[in-house]
């Protein structure tokens, strides 16, 4: 049986979006779920567009997601001497030839053409054929090289996401394939890279549907089998326009650096053209075990940030509070606040990741361990009262008296404090957590200052 090999080919021409990653997903899935091969060809023969930042973002938005190629980046500016020799068997065997019609008497065709209700198209002037004379060559013009398309019959290929395509060769004219100054076109690198690549299924987005069958005819052309073709409908953002850098769509990047997880993106993203039943939320392990190209969906995929975060947080509920404190440290080290001990900021991170969507949200909560708060204003007025205030003193005493600092017994002395000024659990808590946490709202007060070095804790009840 032959082996899968799967491929990603972008145009380092602009950061890569989630639009764009998805066509990067599902191929790398398919060859990992069938002990196949991924690999990264770059497209970059579009020199006045194409960056090595460009280039970077790509790389490193894979790397963070995980889709790890097996062969590659194959940059196709690094293959032109492989083009070449591929454009001079062709025109060797009549399967190219040489057009000297110029970019001005293209245009005064096409003008006439569409004068005349005609699709516009090339007409044959330079394809030789046997009998036909060919105009005389026009000095001084460098003609481009044409591929012979067949002329009768059709091209026909079962897509794995639209089905069955039939287009006939009627339609299709001569293909440039190399411009004036010798440079290889699109469509035909693509074939070139593919079969020198190996590649048995070309999973892309629907915007190539109109070039597949040119590519299977220059396939063909050259003896080789075309592979298995599966294209994914338009990934569109949340106004309903295709997703695009134009349109608002952030880098891949930004996802990462805006507290998302790598796994919960690629649930995400998994679920933008691809289902698996009804289940919503899985792992990268279950995705794997799962995909496959027969549960593609065929209408376009409408991306919500709103329904990402969601994904995002069970994710994180999923998630061990070892691995998810490395990355809450990231975040906190953005802002200047260095944190040393893992082991309890992993406890940290444990005790507010259900309240958050991001890494980021947790980094918010958990600034308050490692750095001074600023309680609002209103705040204070509405809970730190005189009437509260001997209270929080007598607390304050009763902490700095603990033998332990640990969870029950900073519960009990909160009990006897209440009941020694007749007051409710709220009228003291609230109060606690405004000066101790800067808000008036988290988790069980007793956990939350646990986790707090006790100096802190004494030090901010007795500012006031």
């Amino acid at each position: 049986m032959t082996q899968i090999r799967t491929r990603f080919a972008p145009s380092p021409t602009g950061f890569i979006h989630l639009g764009n990653i998805r066509s990067a997903l599902y191929p790398w899935a398919y060859a990992r779920a069938n002990n196949g091969v991924f690999i990264l060809r770059i497209e970059d023969t579009d020199l006045e567009r194409s960056s090595q930042e460009a280039v970077e973002v790509i790389l490193e938005s894979m790397k963070w997601l995980g889709l790890d190629p097996d062969e590659g980046p194959y940059f196709q500016m690094q293959r032109m001497a492989r083009y070449k020799e591929v454009l001079a068997q062709m025109l060797e065997q009549g399967l190219a030839y040489h057009c000297y019609m110029s970019q001005a008497e293209l245009e005064a065709l096409r003008e006439r053409q569409m004068a005349a209700k005609q699709k516009p198209r090339y007409d044959g002037t330079w394809r030789p054929e046997p009998g036909k004379t060919l105009p005389p060559i026009p000095p001084g013009v460098q003609p481009v090289i044409r591929f012979r398309n067949p002329t009768t019959g059709s091209v026909v290929w079962d897509d794995k996401v639209k089905g069955r395509i039939e287009i006939s060769n009627e339609e299709l004219d001569d293909l440039v394939i190399a411009r004036p100054d010798g440079t290889p076109t699109y469509n035909f690198c693509v074939v070139v890279d593919d079969i020198d690549m190996g590649i048995t299924h070309v999973i892309r987005g629907d915007d190539h549907v109109n070039n597949t069958p040119r590519q299977i005819n220059i396939f063909r052309a050259l003896g080789k089998e075309p592979p298995v073709y599966a294209h994914l409908p338009t990934v569109l953002n949340e106004q309903g326009e295709k997703m695009s850098k134009r349109n608002g769509a952030k880098p891949v990047t930004q996802y990462r650096d805006e507290g998302f997880l790598a796994d919960a993106v690629l649930n995400y993203l998994a679920r933008l053209g691809w289902s698996h039943g009804d289940d919503e939320i899985f792992t990268r392990e279950q995705f794997l075990q799962w995909f496959d190209l027969d549960h593609l969906g065929k209408s376009a995929g409408q991306f919500d940030e709103a329904k990402l975060r969601w994904v995002n947080s069970q994710h994180i509920k999923m998630t061990d509070d070892a691995k998810l404190a490395p990355l809450v440290r990231e975040q906190l080290d953005k802002h200047g606040v260095a944190v040393s001990d893992g082991a309890r900021l992993a406890q940290m991170v444990g005790l507010f990741k259900d309240r958050c969507a991001t890494t980021v949200e947790i980094a918010d909560w958990l600034r308050m361990y490692f750095a001074p708060v600023s309680p609002a204003a209103e705040d204070l007025q509405a809970h730190v009262t005189d009437a509260v205030r001997p209270a929080l003193a007598r607390l304050a005493q009763r902490f700095a008296a603990l033998p332990a600092w640990e969870k029950g017994a900073i519960q009990q002395a909160i009990k006897e404090t209440i009941a020694e000024h007749g007051l409710k659990m709220p009228q003291l808590a609230i109060p606690v957590r405004v000066l101790v946490c800067g808000r008036a709202q988290t988790p069980s007060i007793d956990a939350v200052l646990e986790l707090f070095d006790k100096k802190i804790v004494l030090d901010r009840l007795q500012s006031v």
